[in-house]
């Protein structure tokens, strides 16, 4: 289902087209921006007139920067969910989850960026991101139930038995989900250090770093 389109509304007609071609070119213009000078400096100003609008005219297709921002960040989390999806459902496991999640990011840095970098200043994400967000963390869960973790006894799967809102699935064993957590949290903390370049300089391969510290987490 494309940009902008609705349940009901006539996708095919000239002006719904365009709409989408509009937006498509404005995000692509966002995204190519972000490269260059990070979220915090995006400028409706200067993308408008790279695309030779007027900022009025710029405004009948997103009405604010924060609007924008939201965009982007819901095609971002909706690409790594398909991404994430399309693995599992092509027999991926842990390990190939994790793989899948670091080629998406390396293939552009600053779409992970933009999710797990820096906050912006002032923006609030709208709760359909974090649905899109729960997808995702879904597909880490399942690819973990079916390794049928034991309980380890530690306090956070007693934490985490009151306190499961975040995965939509009530049966899901503590030692589950505490699992998907530790995965979470390793996969970004490499990627995080990774993209933002805190390993430039000291001489060692990431890649070798990543599969060492999700071989660890399995126990390998």
């Amino acid at each position: 289902m494309g940009e902008g389109w609705s349940m009901g509304a006539d996708v095919t007609g000239p002006r719904e087209r365009y709409r989408a071609q509009v937006r498509a070119e404005i995000k692509q213009r966002a995204w190519e921006q972000l490269a260059t000078t990070g979220v915090s400096a995006l400028s409706l100003k200067a993308i408008a007139e790279h695309l030779g609008m007027s900022g009025p005219a710029l405004y009948r297709y997103f009405a604010s920067r924060d609007e924008l921002i939201t965009a982007l960040i819901r095609d971002a989390y909706r690409s790594l969910a398909d991404t994430l999806r399309a693995a599992a459902d092509a027999g991926a496991d842990v390990a190939g989850l994790a793989r899948a999640v670091r080629a998406w990011a390396l293939d552009d840095p600053q779409r992970y960026l933009l999710i797990w970098g820096t906050p912006v200043p002032g923006y609030h994400a709208p709760d359909d991101t974090t649905a899109i967000s729960a997808e995702i963390m879904a597909t880490v869960v399942d690819a973990y139930r079916s390794r049928d973790v034991p309980p380890s006894g530690r306090r956070i799967e007693a934490h985490l038995d009151g306190h499961r809102g975040w995965i939509a699935d009530p049966t899901v064993p503590a030692a589950t989900l505490r699992q998907a957590l530790a995965f979470w949290t390793r996969v970004h903390g490499v990627l995080s250090l990774e993209l933002a370049g805190h390993f430039a300089g000291m001489g060692f391969d990431p890649a070798l770093l990543f599969d060492d510290e999700i071989d660890d987490l399995l126990g390998r």
